[in-house]
């Protein structure tokens, strides 16, 4: 029953008496002797062979290998794979849509810098002595002032994200 048990799933995995062999480090000969029921592997090969085959040990030891149920998990293995991938192009989709949003980001602090050059701070020649002019022309110094000191800081902070979220080939 062992024999035909490894026979039977080597070859719903499509795997040939050869490949079998490298992945559980023995000759192709020692595959071929189990299949004919001139040897049996022992207990430690046994546990590996099952991992590999994906079943089992009661399975490769006496339940009947179902080929429908083979199918049946190539079939799940199938729809896994398809999942992998969608999630792996979200997950690309994200990054690129994050690089996009903050290279636009440093794009517009890059602006701001300009048009505050431009303009230079002509709220420091207004007349003060109106209280709602005084009141602009505080909030505005307040503004360029955080802006000046925050928004290098922003620009090296997003530039540092941009180089460890790159995508690495």
């Amino acid at each position: 029953m062992l024999n035909e048990n490894i026979k039977r799933v080597r070859k719903l995995k499509g795997l040939s008496q050869q490949e079998l062999a490298i992945k559980l480090n023995v000759v192709r000969q020692t595959v071929s002797k189990w299949e004919q029921g001139l040897s049996v592997p022992d207990s430690d090969m046994l546990i590996t062979l099952s991992e590999v085959l994906e079943i089992p040990v009661s399975k490769l030891l006496g339940e009947p290998v179902d080929e429908a149920e083979m199918n049946h998990l190539r079939v799940i293995s199938e729809k896994l794979e398809v999942i992998n991938l969608q999630l792996a192009q979200r997950k690309t989709t994200r990054r690129k849509i994050l690089h996009g949003l903050l290279l636009s980001l440093c794009a517009v602090i890059v602006m701001i810098y300009a048009v505050l050059i431009a303009i230079g701070s002509p709220y420091l020649g207004w007349d003060y002595s109106s209280p709602e002019t005084a009141v602009i022309g505080v909030a505005f110094h307040s503004l360029e002032w955080l802006f000046v000191r925050a928004a290098p800081l922003l620009l090296i902070g997003i530039i540092l994200v941009l180089f460890l979220t790159r995508k690495k080939d």
